[in-house]
Formats: C-alpha cells, structure tokens, sequence
C-alpha cells in the first residue's frame, strides 16, 4: 500500500478527482481485454498534460514505484495489468489532436486519441491514415504505438510503425525526449522512434506522436470469395500476390467463424462452406476495377464456388463491419474467449491452419480461426470456461503448440496483439537467450530501476520449447 503521503503528492500533480483509490475505481483498472488476468493497483493517475506526467514520474522515481500506463484497456496481451500494484497512469484525458498539417502531410496527436477520430478527422480533409486495428472505435493512439498495432490493411499500407514520424516521451526519471519529426529522412543517431514503437510501455511514455499521412485513395471495392476448401483459399492468396497485386485488405474466416459472424450480422454469409476470403481493393477507379477484375479470376482459377461483389457503400462497410465482429461475435459462444495472433508467412498459411485445426481436434477444444491472410497474422480464438480448470490446462496446451507450429514454419508467436504477460514465457522460443540479454540492456538502459511496466515481456521463467511430431 502507498502509505498516504505519496498519494497527497498525486493528488496536488493531478487534482484530486483525477487521483483514483477507491476499492470499485481500482478494480475497474485491474484488468484489460485479456481474460484471466487481473491485479489491483494501489493508485489510478489521469494526467492531463505531459508536465503532469513528468512530476508523476518523478514522484514514482525517487519514491520507487512501478507505473503501469494504460489507454483504452484493449490490450490482448494482458500488458497493462499492474502485476505489482503501484501506480496505472491512464492517458485517456491526454485526447486532443493537436494539428493536421496539409503541407507536410502530418497529424500531430495525445496519447488518448482514438484511432477512429484520426480517420475521420483526416479523412474530412482528403487524407488517410491507413492503420486501422479491429479495436479502432475504442482503441488509442497511443496504445497503437506502443505495441505497434496492425490491422486489415497492414498487407498494402503496412503498420503502425511506418507511419510514425516522431515521438515525444517522459522517460523513468521525469526527463523528456523528443524523437523524430516532420521528416522523411533522419538519420542522427540511433533510431529512437522506431525503438519506442512496439516497446509495450517497458522504456518510456508516450505523450505525443506525429504520424504520416497519405492521400485518401479514390475509390474503395470490396468482394466476398468462398471456397470448398481451405488450401484453395490459401492458394488463391499466394496466387494474387504472385501476380504483383497487393490488395488494400485480404481477410479470412474459417468455417467456425462465419457460421458464428452470420448468426450474430445475419448479412447472408453462406455457412456451408470451409473458407471466406474477404478482399478489397482501393485506389485509382480503373487501377481498382482491373485489379478486381483478376482477384477474381484467381479466385475462380482455384475453384471458389461463389464469388460476391459488394455493388454499394453501404454493402462493402456492412461486410467489413461483419469481419471486424468476428471477436464479439465468437465471445457470445461461451464465458471465456482466447484470442491469439500466430503469425507466419503467407505461403505457410494452409499449413498452419491444418495445424490448428489437427490440435485443437486433439485436445478436443472449440478453437476458430480468422485473420489477416494477406500478411500471415492469424487469429485462433478459443471459446471456453475459466471455471474448468483442466479445460484451461487443454487449452494452455493447446496453444503452446500452436506457437511452436508458427515458429516451425517461419512465424512468430505474435503479430500484432504484443508479448506482455501472456506471451513472455514464450519470447525466447523466438529471440534465443542472446536476444533476451540484448533486449534486457535496452530495458536497462532507458529504464535502470525497472519502474516502467515491470512484469512484462520478459519472463522470470520461461517455457520449455515444445516439439511436436506430424505426419
């Protein structure tokens, strides 16, 4: 417990209502979107600026105390759960987009901005901020940066990181950075910028990004392949970027999936079929209508029995609001969902989707997949009940094997959802010890008290590499 004292000292920094101990307002911030992880911290801090956040850092520094920061809680990776108590400094009054600069193609923002008032407010203008996480309506900006998010267009316009141009960020000691800027080219020194983005709140705290931005394209076109098989879906994929077209968004659901999303969107997705590609294209009018042109001729090349092109706005958004439901819409299944991000390399799709489906029959679990297959990021989601422990213990199984299999076939064990609690046991499967100890110094090095986001991402034991034999 913080004994009193610290605690009027937040208060003075932050003002008394936006200092946070009551028992119902610390549960609140005891968790995030990852199940079967919560831990209470002893104080809730919601600054509004970034001095406020330096006189925090130096209240938590010289008083040594661990400070977990937090956006919207729609982290996966259990990476805002304050494991030791202490402080959760939450951003989500640092919420102002702070300029749109139309000339050098900019937005300047807080941490607490949603990404969905980014869109729309430069969209408003002509311009276009690609990355677009499946939380996008809740999630924050800064939340997106520290684990580097991805999303339905990560295939064409890349992820969070190529769109970052500079950063401002307190570090441990209340000392501020500024890294980057209004540039394309900057190479001073060691690339500080990109070393923040995806470092999951373990270096420093972001309070202020700008972004790159790009001309809002023409014209969007979506369309819905099925196929019989998954290998046909997975060949179709490779067959399209084997002929140079790069669709703006390349989305897959397995057959669990889409039963599960039409009886939750109810848009007419046929249920009898083994796979859906969902792919769009946007651009220049004619560049969109020929690429689409020979999407589907791919498709029909390997045998999809039904291919369905959205004639309308309003039908192409209903049936990417569809995808982006797939998470709700297999939560309604049963009292707990796992939703997991392998990641391997597109041509090792149809592979790794046989391996979790020949894993998940064995462990005799309900696990359905969907997910970016234009960039490799899939998304096993189990559906089960935290309540039958030796359900969880099948499905902790389960999943380890799933990591192993993606790092069998040239993955990684996540591609967008972070390491954090959940993922830590299994990091050195994928870096090697020499990687761990070379991350470990980067920590060192920003961080030397190991006040910022202690208990994650590297773990104090961590699991066994799990060998698994297939035919």
């Amino acid at each position: 417990m913080l004994p009193e004292s610290i605690r009027e000292e937040l208060r003075a920094i932050v003002g008394e209502k936006n200092c946070l101990d009551k028992q119902e307002a610390l549960v609140a911030y005891s968790y995030d979107a990852t199940p079967m992880q919560q831990a209470l911290p002893d104080v809730v801090v919601m600054p509004k600026s970034t001095d406020e956040v330096q006189q925090v850092m130096r209240v938590a520094a010289r008083h040594h105390i661990s400070v977990v920061t937090r956006g919207a809680g729609s982290n996966l990776c259990g990476g805002t759960i304050p494991v030791g108590g202490g402080i959760v400094l939450v951003l989500s009054r640092m919420n102002q987009i702070v300029e749109i600069d139309e000339q050098n193609l900019t937005i300047t923002v807080q941490p607490g901005v949603r990404t969905v008032d980014i869109h729309q407010a430069v969209e408003a203008l002509g311009l276009f901020y690609p990355p677009d996480p499946g939380s996008m309506v809740i999630s924050t900006i800064g939340g997106n940066i520290a684990l580097n998010s991805g999303g339905l267009r990560g295939l064409k316009y890349g992820t969070t990181k190529d769109y970052v141009l500079g950063l401002e960020a307190v570090l441990p000691n209340g000392e501020v950075i500024r890294t980057g800027g209004k540039l394309m080219k900057d190479v001073a020194g060691y690339d500080l910028t990109k070393l923040l983005v995806g470092s999951e709140g373990t270096l420093a705290i972001i309070t202020e990004a700008i972004l790159k931005l790009i001309p809002k394209p023409q014209t969007q076109r979506v369309m819905l392949a099925m196929f019989a098989d998954m290998a046909q879906a997975a060949r179709s994929v490779s067959d399209i970027i084997a002929n140079r077209i790069i669709p703006g968004t390349l989305e897959f659901l397995d057959q669990g999936t889409i039963r599960v999303v039409e009886d939750f969107k109810q848009i007419g997705l046929p249920t009898n079929v083994a796979a859906i590609l969902l792919i769009g294209q946007d651009g220049e009018p004619q560049t969109v209508e020929r690429d689409m042109e020979q999407i589907a001729a791919i498709c029909q090349k390997n045998d999809a029995v039904q291919i369905k092109v959205a004639t309308t706005v309003e039908e192409a958004d209903e049936v990417m609001t569809a995808r982006r439901s797939a998470l709700a819409a297999l939560s309604r299944m049963r009292p707990t969902t796992i939703l997991e991000d392998a990641t391997v390399p597109r041509a090792a799709i149809a592979p790794m989707v046989a391996a979790i489906q020949e894993i998940t029959e064995r462990y005799g679990l309900q696990i359905c997949t969907f997910g970016h297959a234009g960039d490799g990021n899939l998304h096993p989601t189990c559906m089960t009940d935290a309540r039958n422990t030796e359900e969880i213990e099948r499905v902790e199984h389960a999943f380890e094997e799933i990591f192993a299999a993606a790092i069998d076939l040239g993955g990684t064990i996540t591609g967008e959802h972070g390491v954090g609690i959940v993922k830590a046991p299994y990091l050195e499967w994928k870096v090697g010890a020499s990687g761990i100890e070379i991350m470990k110094g980067i920590k060192h090095a920003f961080d030397p008290h190991n006040l910022l986001n202690p208990d994650k991402m590297f773990a104090k034991h961590s699991r066994n590499r799990v060998v698994v034999q297939r035919a």
